[in-house]
């Protein structure tokens, strides 16, 4: 069984809010504020966001478009954009937990929405990203999740049936699809949560395979 993770908000830190209040506070003082501010700029992860994902806009013309859209200073959006790697903190919890995997000889992958700058960001800074044998960032192959066709492509290049691949993340409609396309899927929450899941899950899976090998069954 091959063991798929996402970045942001499982290996790495996501506080998307903390985030915003920290570095634009004149923009989100208050928690309405801050939920408006992350709704205009992000777009649920769509929209000019979700090309940047995806690698068809660059940081000038998604701070561009960003500030055109939503009335925000371009000076402002720019401080937004360039503060995400500073966010994007190793999750010690998890770290510890794919240290674990990795001495028990499980093959790790990731498959993660992340924009080329970020990507390129989280490979120089952490070296532990060399414990996966393999990995997808969103906007090298030009595809984001919850779309079909970035599960198939992580399928296709990690070599795997999608019954062999056991993909976590945060986000539930990632979740889902990866779900419905044959995948083993946990939506995380923590670190415990999903080590327990995930070695019942491996459980279950071995157990099920022991039983089928049985002469007889099946």
């Amino acid at each position: 069984m091959k063991i798929v993770f996402d970045f942001a908000g499982v290996v790495f830190r996501w506080h998307p809010e903390n985030m915003l209040r920290r570095e634009v506070p004149h923009l989100a003082h208050d928690e309405p504020s801050t939920r408006r501010l992350k709704a205009q700029v992000f777009e649920a992860w769509g929209g000019d966001w979700g090309e940047f994902d995806r690698g068809k806009v660059e940081v000038p013309e998604l701070v561009r478009r960003i500030s055109r859209r939503t009335g925000y200073a371009g000076a402002d959006v720019q401080r937004i954009v360039d503060a995400i790697p500073r966010e994007l903190q190793p999750a010690p919890d998890t770290v510890a937990w794919l240290a674990e995997l990795r001495a028990q000889g499980r093959e790790l992958f990731y498959l993660s929405n992340m924009p080329e700058p970020y990507a390129a960001h989280l490979e120089r800074e952490n070296a532990f990203i060399g414990w996966f044998k393999d990995g997808i960032f969103s906007a090298r192959v030009h595809h984001i999740k919850p779309e079909r066709e970035i599960f198939e492509v992580a399928a296709d290049r990690f070599d795997a049936a999608p019954s062999e691949l056991l993909f976590m993340d945060d986000h539930l409609p990632n979740v889902e699809m990866a779900s419905s396309l044959g995948w083993h899927a946990i939506h995380f929450d923590s670190a415990a949560q999903a080590r327990r899941e995930v070695e019942e899950r491996l459980q279950a899976i071995e157990h099920k395979r022991a039983l089928d090998r049985v002469p007889g069954r099946g």
